[in-house]
């Protein structure tokens, strides 16, 4: 199988550039991957619909990976609860090595095909979950091994990478599959790579929650009150809702604690 996120660059002698020459050509590439993902929708689609039916029966999403593809998960797992109001173990990211390798590369943590499944079965997996192998390469053994006991036990899988015909591709049950070319620096899959799978982990999890009903119109209506941005801009949904003044719409809030009960319970 070639790897198309090993291919060498379309650029070379990086080091002879100017600043500006490399930030225009950086700035280049970047402008295809949103192209790369648009191809994908149709795939990202019949996944969210899959997930979706799983999740409303009480099923969680578990996000797995390593190195840049494990970070991103996490990232976007960790994202779900003060955003969107939803608890923790809904959207769960899991990084080979552990948490530890969120900040410090953990070595040879990847190559493990049995600690994957271990990590899941933490959590007590079971049918009702979806699990998501996140791998630029599409043949990470965390990710894979993880993948194929999945499968093994009817939990339904999903995939992210950038390499066709790559295992994860192949092996997942829904696989979404961005080819965004050689990367900028040549095998540095966390510049475009690394972007396609967040963009594509933005619409995974943005539309679930949607579908789930966590958004009202188009307004965060159970994001958690965190901090005084998200308190104001608590407010301002009230206000723009209700019709109330601010200060009318901040005693709601500071007495209620919730948007979303806020606007369902309010009497003139």
């Amino acid at each position: 199988m070639k790897k198309v996120t090993e291919s060498s660059s379309k650029y070379d002698h990086l080091e002879k550039m100017l600043t500006s020459e490399l930030l225009v050509n950086i700035n280049n590439e970047d402008k295809t991957v949103a192209f790369a993902v648009e191809k994908e929708l149709p795939a990202i689609s019949a996944f969210v619909d899959a997930c979706f039916e799983r999740m409303k029966k009480g099923g969680r999403l578990f996000y797995m990976g390593a190195g840049t593809s494990g970070r991103l998960g996490v990232v976007d797992a960790s994202e779900c609860p003060p955003t969107f109001g939803v608890d923790h173990g809904i959207v769960v990211g899991l990084i080979a090595g552990g948490d530890k390798a969120i900040r410090k590369a953990v070595e040879f943590a990847e190559d493990d095909t049995e600690q994957g499944w271990k990590d899941l079965t933490e959590y007590d997996i079971n049918i009702n979950d979806t699990v998501v192998g996140i791998a630029a390469s599409g043949t990470t053994p965390y990710v894979m091994g993880a993948l194929r006991t999945c499968k093994e036990n009817g939990i339904l899988t999903g995939g992210i990478t950038c390499n066709p015909g790559s295992p994860l591709a192949v092996e997942s049950d829904f696989s979404m599959v961005p080819e965004v070319g050689p990367e900028f620096v040549t095998g540095s899959t966390r510049m475009k790579s690394g972007t396609a799978q967040k963009l594509v982990l933005n619409m995974i999890s943005t539309s679930l929650m949607i579908k789930l009903g966590r958004v009202k119109g188009n307004k965060m209506v159970d994001m958690q009150l965190s901090n005084n941005k998200l308190v104001d801009r608590g407010v301002k949904m009230i206000q723009e809702a209700l019709g109330l003044d601010y200060k009318s719409a901040e005693k709601l809030l500071t007495e209620i604690g919730s948007v979303r009960k806020v606007i369902e319970n309010y009497k003139k």
